[in-house]
């Protein structure tokens, strides 16, 4: 049965998993894949007039907590002009998330096409698989329904996304690595706008409002699956993922947050304000850094800090203190 409209999805606490096995703790995943879940055609009210999209809505206006949000340029422009950025910004990021579930869904299915009978870990992924599906349907319907012809991500992105898909099977710790670092950002910037109480029209917060909910499981898998494949890395192995994950987190993290040239020129950013924003002012920087404290956490984890791969998060502007327990709200002060 789906969860109610309103209710939150009873997501298992870390505390709850501990002492568990790997297995165990993909059961209890499942389990609560089974009793609660979201349906994208019947839990998200699309045809009700709270969610009709028109024209010189407020609600569009994107929150200060977002980086372009924030910034004198936005919101020094007229109403219409903020409210016509926020509609392509918000309905670019849905397609971006789109793109990234849809990569995830053809990585994990390669992944587990050679799998064993009886593994806990093929039954909690098609959970995932099912759930993503339904995610992919919400974010397009939510582009649809918003009504700007947003390509999403980056073309070069576009391109090899069929790619990446193939590396779930030969190369499943880069690919959980490319997992988290889709999820990672989206993650936290959404609860960020839903803790900052900004307005958001429906549509936009019901999205969220599913997306994180359902996301906190599936990290949790990433993470719970990545700490158990890391009992079988090597010497060299470790040292050289030690220095892939930083990079991989990054680059992707752009492909989610900074506006693609299409984007730009579409709505005419100037370059001065792309510069200050991704990534060169305090404020943006501290967005940076606390966007990945919970990577840096499982990076502790799974023993991928060094002095070498230290050097490449300071170098990548994602360096910092790891978060003491995920999803930990960090400090305003930059």
């Amino acid at each position: 049965m789906t969860a109610t409209a309103d209710a939150p999805i009873d997501t298992p606490l870390p505390s709850d998993l501990e002492g568990l096995s790997y297995q165990e703790t993909l059961r209890v995943l499942s389990e609560a894949s089974v009793h609660q879940h979201f349906d994208a055609f019947l839990d998200i009210a699309w045809d009700s007039p709270e969610f009709e999209v028109v024209p010189n809505d407020p609600r569009w206006v994107l929150p200060e907590i977002d980086s372009l949000g924030g910034t004198e340029w936005y919101r020094s422009l007229p109403l219409e002009r903020q409210i016509e950025i926020g509609q392509y910004r918000l309905a670019n990021i849905m397609k971006v998330g789109l793109q990234f579930e849809q990569v995830l869904i053809g990585g994990i299915m390669s992944h587990l096409i050679p799998m064993g009978n009886n593994r806990a870990e093929f039954r909690y992924s098609t959970h995932e698989v099912t759930e993503e599906c339904h995610h992919t349907q919400m974010f397009q319907e939510g582009v649809n329904r918003i009504g700007v012809d947003v390509k999403g991500g980056p073309g070069w992105f576009i391109k090899i996304a069929p790619f990446l898909c193939l590396a779930g099977g030969p190369l499943p710790n880069i690919f959980f690595f490319g997992i988290l670092a889709g999820e990672e950002p989206i993650d936290y910037l959404q609860k960020s706008v839903l803790r900052s109480g900004h307005q958001l029209h429906p549509i936009v917060e019901r999205v969220m409002q599913i997306h994180v909910a359902e996301e906190a499981r599936h990290i949790g898998f990433a993470h719970t699956y990545l700490v158990e494949r890391s009992k079988d890395y090597g010497r060299l192995q470790r040292f050289g993922l030690s220095l892939a994950y930083p990079v991989i987190m990054r680059v992707l993290c752009d492909v989610i947050m900074k506006p693609t040239r299409q984007m730009q020129k579409d709505l005419g950013i100037p370059k001065s304000v792309m510069r200050e924003v991704y990534w060169r002012s305090p404020k943006s920087q501290k967005l940076l850094r606390d966007t990945f404290g919970d990577v840096r956490m499982l990076a502790e984890e799974l023993g991928l800090m060094n002095r070498a791969s230290r050097l490449v998060w300071r170098a990548l502007g994602i360096d910092g203190q790891p978060s003491r327990f995920r999803s930990e709200p960090k400090s305003a002060a930059v």
